[in-house]
C-alpha cells in the first residue's frame, strides 16, 4: 500500500498552481525605480495551508512565504534555475547540474536523470528539498537563495512565521536571526541578505505591546551593518483558527555534514480539475499593510535586495534583471 504523501508534498501542487496563474507573473515589477511586489499572489499562497489544515510543524505555513519570495525573485528577472526553491521539482539543485543533464543524449537517458532528480534521488544526492549553506561556524538552512557554481551565494533570505504564542516565541525568532545573519555574512560578505518575518494580525489586537516590540526589533535588525541588508514584515489576517502546534515554524537542526540524506518529499499531483476548483475556493487572507512601517514594507525589501545583487555584479550578469529594472 502506498504511503500517504507528506503535508509538503500535498501543498506543492497547490502552491505551483497559484504561482502559474498569477496575473502579474509576466509583468515588469518595477515602477519609478521601486520594486512592486505581487501581494495578491501572497494572499493566495497564504490561503493554501489554511485550506489544507496544515499544522505548523509540517512546515507548510512557512513554506508559503518561501514560495512567494522565490516567485518575486523570478519576477525580478533572475535565472529561474538559480533561485531556490525552484518553480518545479527538484526544488533545490545546482543550475550547472540541470544544464549538464539537459545536454545528455539520448533523450531516454536525459529523461531518466531528470526523473531521478525530481524524486530527490539524483546521483550523490545533488537534489533536495532544502538548502544548507555553510556560514563562518556552522551550516544554516536558508529558505530562499540565489546561487550558482561560479558565483556562490548571491542572495540569502531567511523567513520566519508566527501565528500565535507571540509572547513566548516571537522575540526568540528575531533574536536567533542576529546570530544566523552574522554566521552567514562572515563567510559570504558580498551576498545580499534579507529577513522576512510574518506575524498574524492577532498579535496587534491581542498583544499590542509585544507586536510593537517585534516591529522595533526588526527595524533595528535591518540597520545593522554586519547583519541583514533589509528586513520585511508581513501581517496576514484571516477569520478562524490558524495552524496548529503552536505559533512558530519549527526548523530542524542543520546537518553536521553537507552530504546528509534528505527526506524524500515526492510530490503527488492531484487532477488538474481538482486544483482549479481548490484555487478558486481558498480561504481569504488579507494583509494589514497599515500596520507595517515603510522601513519594513515588502516594496522596500525587494528593491534593496535586488538592487544590491545587480549593483555588486558585472554588467554582463543578470542581464534580464538589469533590463527590467532599467526599463
Amino acid at each position: 500500500m502506498a504511503e500517504k504523501p507528506t503535508a509538503k508534498a500535498e501543498a506543492w501542487p497547490l502552491f505551483d498552481a497559484v504561482v502559474a496563474t498569477a496575473p502579474f507573473r509576466e509583468l515588469n515589477p518595477w515602477e519609478g525605480g521601486r520594486f512592486i511586489p505581487d501581494l495578491d499572489t501572497l494572499r493566495a499562497l497564504l490561503g493554501v495551508p489554511l485550506h489544507l489544515g496544515a499544522p505548523t510543524r509540517s512546515g507548510v505555513p512557512a513554506l508559503a512565504l518561501d514560495v512567494w519570495v522565490a516567485y518575486e525573485l523570478r519576477r525580478a528577472g533572475f535565472d529561474p534555475d538559480a533561485v531556490w526553491p525552484r518553480a518545479e521539482p527538484p526544488r533545490v539543485v545546482a543550475r550547472d547540474v540541470l544544464e549538464f543533464i539537459r545536454g545528455v543524449t539520448p533523450a531516454a537517458a536525459r529523461a531518466d536523470l531528470l526523473a531521478r532528480l525530481q524524486k530527490g534521488s539524483g546521483p550523490g544526492r545533488v537534489a533536495g528539498a532544502s538548502a544548507n549553506i555553510l556560514g563562518k561556524n556552522y551550516l544554516k538552512q536558508v529558505d530562499v537563495i540565489l546561487s550558482g557554481w561560479q558565483t556562490g551565494p548571491e542572495l540569502l533570505i531567511s523567513t520566519k512565521r508566527m501565528d500565535s504564542s507571540f509572547g513566548k516565541n516571537a522575540a526568540n525568532r528575531v533574536e536567533e536571526s542576529y546570530g544566523d545573519a552574522k554566521n552567514l555574512a562572515l563567510r559570504h560578505p558580498m551576498a545580499a541578505m534579507g529577513f522576512l518575518y510574518s506575524m498574524r494580525s492577532t498579535a496587534y489586537t491581542e498583544e499590542r505591546r509585544q507586536f510593537d516590540w517585534i516591529v522595533d526589533l526588526l527595524a533595528k535588525l535591518g540597520r545593522e551593518e554586519d547583519a541583514y541588508d533589509a528586513c520585511c514584515l508581513v501581517v496576514p489576517e484571516w477569520d478562524g483558527a490558524g495552524p496548529a502546534d503552536g505559533g512558530g515554524d519549527v526548523e530542524p537542526p542543520a546537518p553536521i555534514e553537507s552530504d546528509a540524506v534528505e527526506v524524500d518529499d515526492t510530490e503527488a499531483e492531484p487532477p488538474v480539475d481538482d486544483i482549479d476548483a481548490i484555487i478558486g475556493t481558498l480561504p481569504i487572507v488579507a494583509l494589514r499593510q497599515d500596520l507595517v512601517p515603510d522601513e519594513l514594507g515588502p516594496a522596500r525589501f525587494f528593491t534593496r535586495l535586488v538592487n544590491q545583487v545587480i549593483d555588486s555584479t558585472p554588467v554582463t550578469m543578470h542581464e534580464r534583471a538589469r533590463f527590467l529594472r532599467n526599463a
